[in-house]
């Protein structure tokens, strides 16, 4: 099943919370979807890092954080799922 909507929008969602991967979730993306997603991931990851933030504003550093910590955590789960299954990324 191809990406519905912009794959850049979706590694924001998993960014920000609103979507999040799991094993079951990626059985309908095929291949190519997967390493698309992958490919967005790191650029929103590469965008949230570029980001300047005053060391004082803790907050804003946490939520960058948690961000980058959501990126890193779907990462993972697509590189296992593509591991367990085989998938050449």
């Amino acid at each position: 099943m191809a990406i519905s909507g912009s794959p850049k929008k979706m590694a924001q969602d998993i960014a920000a919370g609103h979507l999040t991967l799991s094993p079951p979730a990626l059985k309908r993306y095929t291949p190519s979807d997967l390493k698309t997603i992958l490919q967005n991931i790191a650029v929103v990851s590469r965008q949230l890092r570029a980001e300047k933030i005053p060391q004082d504003d803790v907050m804003a550093i946490k939520a960058r954080n948690m961000k980058l910590s959501r990126l890193r955590q779907a990462d993972v789960v697509i590189r296992a799922h593509c591991k367990k299954k085989r998938i050449l990324m």
